[in-house]
């Protein structure tokens, strides 16, 4: 499998001892300690858990406020009733009251004590749910338009979400899962398709296999790093479309059947500051691959990354430096070698927006969905306890947004008034987003995320009540992309905004400009470390000049325009 490294790294080989994932962590979910040990930690992550402390709570000499947060793997952010009614109860009675959207479209938990990750675990799996996957060096929960469209390349896009989650997913990892969580009942495992189940039998093609029988596609010690897949149709960029390793636009036929994908690879977001060998990158386009032959393309890119990819230094290890390095015209010489079916020229895809899906729409002929805005995708306190009263009365589907707002689902016409009238308050908390807050996002950071430098979800409110001031100050109307992060790890996506802020000290940001509103265009880095108190006197010299140029184009387009030089200039550097 793949080329000699080298000795393997401390995690490589702690993955190769875990056996498929079991060990240390089996072990250490039978004692009475509040903590895992790193070990533990590490594996734990590919059960979808990460261990945190709260910050706030630390004393000097006392122990650390242990808790774990736990992540979902709903692909195309879907979510049942069943499932959400469980881990609704579960926040409430085991964690810390509140569900949050992660901006890979999947429900997180936190403040959950280790003496009771066993039972929410294994509730979430009862419930139809599952937490495998969501974290740790394999592939991520799958990202698809959230919108329950019944028309255009919609339905074909989500089937094929949730068909390249099934196709990626471990084998005996999930027996391990299982042993772990639910005492090793098989009958939750996984039903991948007919279609899948016969992409997966090429995983023991060479070069395709791992030379692992029990983890055909992953072998013992998995990937050398996280790996993320989004799907979506074209026009439609929700998903932060090349940011991810593998995207793919789905185009169908009349009749919805998937004619074929656009093939983008490379993307990703995470860097560390002071380390210039570490960057965030958007994709590049692969090639265009027939419907039939797409989920080979995807699992043999996964593969190659397998093989190939850095297992010795951690922080160079995802897939876009693998390609930064070598080039895009080896990764398509060396993907024919996994790859045996032919890739063409890209299909034009028109106009991009970043869609949102807020407000009503009809969903299909007698169904209609509602999307709700959730700042920094926290529900919590009375929003919360409405919407489990809604989705326990009318039983509807919730699908959760890259930009971690919700969409109430599959209400029929019959019910369409009243539940207009038991969603009112609701609603009418939602429609006071201003244009500012509804596409802007920003990760937990403190005080639990173990990475986070500064603040980052706690201010952001009002980060965003400044902006806004600042801008109707200046008679600015036209809408900004805004996001903002408490470390460079990018959870939120800092680095595609029009305005990024990402941490960089205590109450100090580095300042990115010049991303697009359809999110098709990498930021740039301006000042590395911007109070946070100097935002205004910072900003109004840009915001002052975009005014005056021409407010048809956007904040992004215009700090592109004007260049690096005359960008500085206005910042007075």
């Amino acid at each position: 499998m793949g080329v000699d490294q080298g000795d393997p790294s401390k995690f490589e080989q702690l993955k190769a001892n875990s056996n498929y994932l079991r060990e240390p962590l089996f072990s250490e979910l039978k004692n009475d300690i509040p903590f895992f040990t790193d070990g533990a930690v590490q594996i734990l992550k590919f059960h979808g858990s990460y261990q945190q402390d709260n910050r706030d709570n630390r004393r000097k000499g006392q122990e650390k406020d242990w808790q774990m947060m736990l992540r979902l793997r709903n692909p195309g952010g879907r979510v049942p009733a069943q499932l959400y009614l469980a881990i609704d109860k579960l926040s409430e009675q085991l964690g810390n009251g509140t569900l949050r959207i992660s901006t890979r479209q999947a429900f997180q938990m936190h403040g959950i004590p280790k003496i009771h990750l066993h039972e929410v675990i294994g509730t979430i799996i009862r419930n139809l749910g599952s937490t495998l996957s969501a974290c740790g060096d394999i592939n991520r929960n799958v990202m698809a338009p959230a919108a329950p469209f019944e028309w255009g390349g919609y339905p074909a896009a989500r089937k094929l979400a949730d068909e390249i989650a099934d196709l990626l997913a471990p084998q005996a990892a999930e027996g391990s899962y299982l042993d772990l969580w639910v005492d090793g009942d098989l009958s939750y495992r996984i039903k991948p398709s007919v279609l899948v189940e016969k992409v997966r039998s090429r995983q023991k093609n060479v070069p395709i296999f791992s030379g692992e029988e029990d983890e055909p596609l992953y072998g013992i010690t998995f990937l050398p790093r996280k790996f993320k897949v989004g799907v979506t149709v074209p026009g439609d960029n929700s998903i932060d479309l090349l940011t991810q390793d593998i995207g793919l636009v789905a185009f169908a036929d009349s009749s919805g059947k998937l004619e074929g994908c656009n093939v983008y690879v490379g993307g990703g977001m995470g860097r560390t500051h002071n380390k210039e060998e570490t960057f965030a990158r958007t994709a590049d386009p692969l090639g265009y691959v027939e419907g039939e032959n797409v989920l080979d393309l995807v699992q043999s890119i996964l593969a190659l990354q397998r093989d190939y990819g850095n297992r010795q230094v951690r922080r160079h290890a995802r897939m876009k430096y693998l390609i930064n390095e070598r080039g895009i015209v080896w990764f398509k010489q060396k993907i024919a070698e996994y790859f045996k079916g032919p890739l063409k020229r890209m299909r034009l895809e028109g106009n991009t927006k970043l869609s949102d899906y807020l407000g009503w729409h009809k969903q299909s002929n007698s169904l209609w969905f509602v999307g709700l805005p959730l700042l920094c995708g926290r529900l919590g306190g009375e929003l919360k306890k409405e919407l489990r009263s809604l989705v326990e009365k009318y039983q509807v589907e919730i699908r959760l947004t890259a930009n971690q707002d919700l969409l109430l689902c599959n209400i029929e016409d019959n019910d369409l008034d009243q539940f207009k009238v038991d969603l009112a308050n609701v609603y009418e908390s939602a429609q006071s987003f201003t244009p500012l807050a509804r596409h802007a996002i920003a990760c937990p950071a403190l005080p639990t995320c173990g990475l986070a430098i500064t603040e980052s979800e706690r201010i952001f409110p009002k980060v965003l009540d400044r902006l806004d001031a600042l801008l109707s100050d200046l008679d600015i109307e036209t809408n900004i992309l805004v996001r903002m992060t408490g470390c460079p790890n990018g959870c939120a996506r800092p680095y595609m905004a029009e305005l990024g802020l990402v941490g960089s000290g205590v109450d100090q940001y580095q300042l990115w400009l010049g991303g697009t509103p359809n999110l098709m265009r990498l930021a740039k880095p301006y000042l590395q470390r911007m109070p946070l108190d100097e935002l205004e006197i910072v900003l109004r010299p840009l915001f002052s000049g975009w005014r005056e140029s021409s407010n048809d184009r956007s904040f992004g387009d215009y700090i592109e325009d004007i260049g690096e030089a005359n960008v500085l200039q206005l910042l007075g550097m």
